[in-house]
């Protein structure tokens, strides 16, 4: 049993939040837990509040894997936990860029990923992320 100031285990099923004004417009969460899967949302660069939304595609990435990251490590998650992600870019002339910022978040040990070429809600968002991970069990050593 956690002591008072431990966080307690994530459940089964177990869902995040991560402010986002769409996810209650839209009605989804941010990410689910499910076993050992954790599920993300497709994560948008929505910056602090009261900072300024990116200019540049590799710094709207490294604020998508910010926020994903944020979101699996409440559910137990880590980084090198990823198994796939996909990156839904606005124009081909971004995918160096959020390339190298994907290597930058994930590189350890490079999970399989898709990219792809389409429009975004915001027209701003040159970037958005999704990410599946798996966390290791006791067996495969964490």
């Amino acid at each position: 049993m956690p002591g008072p100031n431990e966080p307690n285990e994530p459940k089964n099923g177990e869902r995040v939040r991560s402010g986002s004004p769409y996810e209650e417009r839209y009605g989804f969460c941010r990410a689910i837990r499910r076993g050992r899967r954790v599920e993300v949302a497709g994560t948008a660069p929505i910056p602090r509040a009261g900072e300024a939304l990116a200019a540049d595609a590799y710094r709207q990435m490294l604020r998508c894997g910010e926020i994903a990251a944020e979101a699996m490590a409440r559910l137990g998650a880590r980084p090198e936990d990823v198994v796939r992600t996909r990156m839904y870019i606005t124009d081909a002339a971004y995918a160096d860029e959020v390339g190298r910022a994907h290597r930058e978040l994930f590189g350890a040990g490079p999970p399989v990923t898709t990219m792809i070429v389409t429009q975004l809600l915001d027209p701003n968002w040159k970037v958005e992320l999704e990410v599946e991970a798996e966390i290791a069990s006791e067996e495969e050593g964490s």
